[in-house]
Order: C-alpha cells, then sequence, then structure tokens
C-alpha cells in the first residue's frame, strides 16, 4: 500500500458507521471515475475491477456505478466504504457535441438522452449520502454555472463536501484559482491519473469527514 497505510488511522475515525457512502460529484471529464479507480486500486490491490470507464467524451458514465464494501483495515478492524461514482453534472447538454466527437446524429440523441437521466440520478444520490467529495477540472475556469449550482445545491442539504482540483500534473492547471472561488470549503489538488497528492487527499477526507 505504501504511503497510503499511513491513513488507516485518519480511516478509522472517519467511518464510524458499518457502511458509509462518498459520492463522487462534479462536471463532466474533470476526472471523477479516474479518482474513483484510484481509491479502489490504493485500498484493494492491482487486481480490483475498476468503478467505471475512462473516455475523453463527455458523460461516459451514464449511471452511478457503486463499489460496495471496499474494505479498509483500521486499527485492527475493518471498515466498509461504498464509493459511489456519479455521471458528470450539467446544466445544458446538446447531442450536437456527440456528433462534434464523430457520432452518427442517432447515436448522438441517445447519448444526448442518457446524459440528461444520468443528471437526474446524480442529483436523486444525493438523498442517500454520508457525503460528497467534488471534483473540478485545475485547467478549466472554476466560476461555472455547474459548480456554482452542484455546490449551493450540496450547501443546502447540508451535506459535508471536500472539493478537489484534479489534474494539477498539466502545466495549464491552476488549482489556487479553484480553492480561491470556494474558499468555505475544504480544499485539495490531485493527480488522480498519477497518483500526486493521493496521501494529502486522504487525510483531508478523514479531516473533513470525521
Amino acid at each position: 500500500m505504501g504511503v497510503i497505510s499511513q491513513f488507516k488511522n485518519f480511516f478509522g475515525k472517519l467511518f464510524k458507521k458499518k457502511n458509509a457512502c462518498i459520492g463522487i460529484y462534479g462536471p463532466p471529464n474533470a476526472g471523477k471515475t479516474t479518482l474513483a479507480n484510484r481509491i479502489v486500486k490504493d485500498w484493494k490491490d492491482d487486481e480490483s475491477e475498476p468503478v467505471g470507464s475512462v473516455s475523453h467524451i463527455a458523460h461516459e458514465t451514464r449511471k452511478a456505478q457503486r463499489h460496495h464494501k471496499l474494505e479498509i483495515e483500521s486499527k485492527g478492524s475493518k471498515i466498509c466504504l461504498d464509493i459511489v461514482d456519479t455521471p458528470g453534472l450539467a446544466t445544458k447538454i446538446d447531442f450536437h457535441d456527440f456528433m462534434k466527437e464523430g457520432m452518427g446524429e442517432k447515436e448522438s440523441k441517445q447519448r444526448s438522452k442518457e446524459a440528461t437521466e444520468g443528471v437526474i440520478e446524480s442529483v436523486k444520490w444525493l438523498d442517500d449520502l454520508d457525503g460528497v467529495i467534488l471534483v473540478m477540472d485545475a485547467t478549466e475556469n472554476p466560476y461555472t454555472q455547474v459548480n456554482v449550482t452542484v455546490i449551493g445545491n450540496m450547501e443546502a442539504r447540508k451535506l459535508p463536501l471536500l472539493i478537489v482540483a484534479n489534474k494539477i500534473d498539466l502545466p495549464e492547471a491552476d488549482p489556487e484559482a479553484i480553492k480561491e472561488a470556494f474558499p468555505q470549503h475544504p480544499f485539495i489538488g490531485i493527480s488522480a491519473l498519477d497518483g500526486t497528492n493521493m496521501d494529502t487527499f486522504y487525510e483531508a477526507i478523514a479531516k473533513q469527514f470525521g
């Protein structure tokens, strides 16, 4: 497990329930599924099944993917964690965007319909969560309608929230812009793809949700 083992005690404090359910939210292509897969890999083994598939095309995750009973050992006991990778949240879905990716009109309209259904499902999942990890792309402008709407929704529900600026490995990344945009919430910059700052990420989870 490497450096991840240092944070087993943090998780022992965090997940006091028999099964804690944490949702991974954010706009399309922010790296939610990559992060979910990284968490499973860190706490299981290299042979673990990934939570979901990754694609450069927006809305690849069209239904919530739940990894049940992720067992984390802490102080000699095992804690069960459910990770939920949710479809990307968007305020507007246009089938023409899928056509730009080379899909035919019929397939694009179907993908658009599935993406819309995915957004609805993501919002419904908020009723069943113990906390939310909100993933944002550190190379994008944080002041989007999606980000503001999502955070407002979660604040209204009083859900514990941790903001994650992903893709900090990219040269154009500006994680500080995200931190400055939403100073009212705990923040951590990571790269889910290459594992940068994942140890600090787990510590931040424990501090926020513990």
